[in-house]
């Protein structure tokens, strides 16, 4: 196991220049044009998607926690992803399992010194991915509206803190972990992924019939909320084990790790909600 470092900055703490921004943008734009087309295509194109993501947050993670089998486990962790969508039970079922599955793994991990424990929370963190994403798709007739929401709301609330903290500065939000995250752009991203929530809600007529305007505003700033402390979980492993970032996969923005943290918890929290809601169903 590598020896933490806790006073080593990691890639998420620095402010980019110009020429990064443009690379990130760029980035971001191609990745976000990939993403949205296999979400509207749906079926099995949406699960490979996923589950190679899956797997490339696998290796990501065992490469900082252990730097042993990462090839070999995030290659598992995909293909474990693509078979568990043959199981014999509802996806919905599978989404539950998935979602507690990591977010024990999420609470285990600060606490965890041996390596093979850090490896099976990472699993659990990575199989997340592979799971829930494609049983929101799954839906009936809200599917697809569930995962541009997902989005709306941690793209939104990533953008808007970013900027929003920059401009306006303030009070540190958790400098121990992020020393450049401030109150000010956890409060402006919170705003911007409430509304854009709120807005998908809003244009998707048949959620009409399933939550109100209050529960839509409720659960848009939960997820954002919940997007924020992802980031921050993902950051203090970094910060723990003195990396930069997860992996240098996606230029300008390091690995899928760094980029799905948020989107990650946004994920255990919606895959709990179908859970819950299917089983009182």
């Amino acid at each position: 196991m590598t020896a933490p470092l806790p006073g080593q900055p990691n890639s998420s703490d620095a402010r980019p220049g110009a020429s990064e921004l443009r690379l990130r943008i760029i980035s971001a734009l191609v990745l976000a044009a990939g993403v949205l087309l296999t979400t509207w295509w749906g079926g099995w194109p949406f699960r490979l998607v996923w589950a190679v993501v899956a797997g490339l947050v696998a290796y990501e993670w065992l490469a900082i926690v252990s730097r042993r089998n990462a090839a070999p486990g995030g290659i598992g962790v995909a293909l474990a992803g693509l078979a568990l969508g043959f199981a014999p039970v509802s996806a919905a079922a599978l989404a539950g399992v998935a979602a507690l599955a990591a977010l024990i793994g999420a609470v285990l991990t600060p606490l965890a010194g041996d390596r093979r424990l850090l490896e099976a929370c990472g699993v659990a963190y990575a199989l997340a991915f592979a799971l829930i994403a494609p049983a929101l798709r799954g839906v009936p007739e809200l599917g697809l509206a569930l995962i541009i929401w997902s989005f709306a709301v941690v793209w939104l609330t990533d953008i808007a803190a970013y900027f929003t903290g920059r401009r306006l500065g303030g009070p540190k939000l958790m400098p121990s972990v992020s020393p450049k995250k401030t109150w000010s752009g956890a409060l402006g991203g919170a705003t911007a992924g409430t509304l854009g929530g709120f807005a998908i809600w809003w244009l998707t007529p048949a959620s009409a019939m399933l939550v109100g305007p209050w529960t839509a505003i409720a659960a848009s700033l939960f997820a954002s909320v919940v997007s924020q402390a992802g980031d921050l979980f993902e950051s203090a492993i970094k910060r723990r084990f003195g990396a930069k970032d997860s992996s240098r996969l996606i230029p300008g923005h390091g690995g899928f790790l760094d980029r799905l943290d948020g989107y990650w918890a946004v994920l255990v929290f919606a895959g709990l909600v179908l859970f819950i809601s299917r089983i009182e169903g």
